[in-house]
């Protein structure tokens, strides 16, 4: 088990999020120790407005100490706007291997249930059974973009194991909790070489799919039909979902129209 590499206190916690299908986030943790090497784009924000010198330094993360207090304030005075909360856009809720963020998000989770507030979770690490124990209006979900170990061990180094992710989920899932799985960013094949429908047969059970390809990388702007690419895997998503009464969402901007991939992207 590893800490945190200190505390540190905020003034605010819940706010509205941009992000397509969200509603309220919160993030209490800065940094994130998995280091995705997508590239990752909480770490490029946080490094371009100087909270964090480093890729070394964002592997080192920072507890908010203050996080149920603040909620404390904050949830009788926006629980009327919020829909939900989701846990959360800039960091890892149940961060590998990090017990005392993983005891952070729970009770969290537990002060917002208590509100009678929802709670979606997103993690490249491994969902607590406990969590099935809460409001039966929450949703899990866990990142997933390839079942191949060396690649999630190149390009999450330190997330857990794909497969371990899938039997948290499905351990959830088992209890009658709402689970999901967000396969973002995919891969181009020069990245990897795979099978897309292997990944939808390992989360065949989950309630919903969130699809969308992979941003901010050269290396996958250099492969001159990506845009066909990530439209031919948009189809094959949709049309598995359909097939399996699968709910599902494709992120924008990962179709397009098939002339634009001799457009620089």
């Amino acid at each position: 088990m590893k800490h945190v590499k200190g505390k540190i206190q905020r003034k605010s916690m819940l706010y509205v999020t941009g992000v397509e299908y969200g509603d309220y986030t919160m993030n209490y943790v800065l940094g994130c120790a998995h280091g995705c090497k997508y590239p990752c784009y909480a770490y490029l924000m946080k490094r371009r407005f100087g909270q964090v010198d480093s890729y070394e330094g964002w592997l080192k993360p920072y507890l908010v100490e203050n996080t149920l207090e603040l909620l404390d304030k904050e949830i009788p005075r926006l629980k009327k706007k919020i829909k939900s909360v989701h846990l959360c856009f800039t960091t890892d809720p149940f961060m590998y291997d990090y017990p005392e963020i993983c005891d952070m998000s729970l009770a969290a989770i537990r002060k917002l249930n208590e509100a009678g507030i929802k709670c979606t979770v997103l993690t490249k690490g491994l969902l607590p059974i406990e969590l099935a124990d809460l409001s039966d209006k929450n949703e899990y979900g866990i990142t997933l973009i390839s079942l191949d170990e060396d690649y999630r061990r190149r390009i999450e180094p330190n997330a857990a194991d794909c497969r371990e992710r899938i039997d948290a989920l499905k351990a959830l899932h088992d209890r009658g909790c709402t689970t999901w799985v967000s396969m973002e960013p995919y891969p181009t094949p020069n990245l990897i070489t795979q099978d897309l429908n292997d990944l939808l047969e390992a989360v065949s059970f989950t309630d919903k799919i969130i699809f969308g390809r992979t941003n901010y990388n050269k290396e996958v702007s250099a492969y001159k039909e990506h845009k066909h690419f990530y439209n031919q895997c948009a189809k094959q998503v949709i049309d598995y979902c359909d097939t399996h009464g699968i709910a599902y969402h494709i992120k924008e901007r990962t179709q397009t129209p098939e002339y634009e991939d001799t457009k620089e992207d």
